[in-house]
């Protein structure tokens, strides 16, 4: 008979029964007419065998179980200052194609590189997002906004002059540097400069733009602390950014340019009469 007992994930004792030593009386009695003179086993009930392992592994610290999957890293970050190693290492994630939970000026995102297929398949995946909403996209300059749309409308320059970095959403057409599958395949691009140092300089380590939708699963509440995004994503994630509360009440004012021709599509942190006031001043 044996009794296995885990110690721990990774170590597992099996007793068997033992036999006896060759010490005078210490064998078991045999039958009569027996003319064994081999010492015979110790007969061990199951009870007893129980209580010799209990004595052996009480020895041993009792070991927590073992987890299915690893959890998700998370990184304290500042947000006046960002720390450069923190923000190196969560670029050398995005520009391996992981997305990565980060801090903005108004909710937790999620930042991956735009222009990796598989890397955008993932968010949408994450989130349980329908792929035919487009991923916002971060910028850090009006210039790395330009270069992203077909057109430029004179009244994306006025409103980006005056409300970036900010709660501005701009919605334009995407040129053809963008996958059609980040529009949304709508051919729409939404593009905003949160007024935020940890993106900027995100941004500029992962060498060009990241992608900005909220950090939730569709349909829950967005999140802005680290906690509540582990609450919601935790396993789906392999790195957060943790730089506090960001005190986000409001998600950022989306608006739609068509020409020099504009509309609200959602009003968020800006409100319409602040748009319409840049829009005609």
């Amino acid at each position: 008979m044996k009794c296995r007992v885990p110690l721990d994930a990774a170590i597992t004792v099996t007793a068997f029964a033992i036999t006896a030593p060759t010490v005078t009386g210490a064998a078991m009695p045999r039958s009569h007419g027996s003319r064994n003179t081999e010492p015979a086993p110790y007969a061990f009930s199951p009870c007893r065998i129980l209580a010799a392992c209990d004595t052996v592994f009480s020895a041993f610290p009792a070991q927590p179980a073992a987890r299915n999957h690893l959890p998700v890293e998370v990184l304290t970050i500042s947000t006046e200052a960002p720390e450069r190693h923190v923000v190196d290492y969560a670029a050398s994630f995005i520009k391996r194609g992981r997305v990565v939970g980060v801090p903005t000026d108004t909710f937790y995102g999620l930042s991956a590189d735009p222009f990796n297929l598989s890397a955008i398949e993932r968010v949408f995946q994450i989130k349980g997002r329908a792929e035919t909403k487009a991923l916002p996209i971060l910028v850090n300059s009006i210039e790395q906004a330009v270069t992203l749309v077909r057109d430029v409308p004179d009244q994306f320059l006025n409103l980006a002059h005056k409300l970036w970095p900010g709660a501005l959403t701009m919605v334009l057409k995407a040129n053809h540097r963008l996958p059609l599958k980040v529009t949304g395949n709508s051919g729409n691009v939404a593009l905003r400069w949160p007024n935020s140092r940890v993106i900027t300089a995100l941004i500029e380590a992962s060498d060009g733009p990241i992608t900005g939708t909220s950090a939730n699963l569709s349909g829950f509440p967005s999140c802005t602390n680290a906690q509540q995004i582990v609450k919601q994503l935790g396993d789906r994630l392999s790195l957060i950014l943790d730089s506090g509360d960001t005190g986000g009440m409001l998600a950022s004012t989306i608006v739609r340019l068509d020409g020099e021709d504009w509309s609200i599509v959602r009003e968020g942190a800006l409100s319409e009469d602040e748009i319409r006031r840049a829009v005609e001043n």
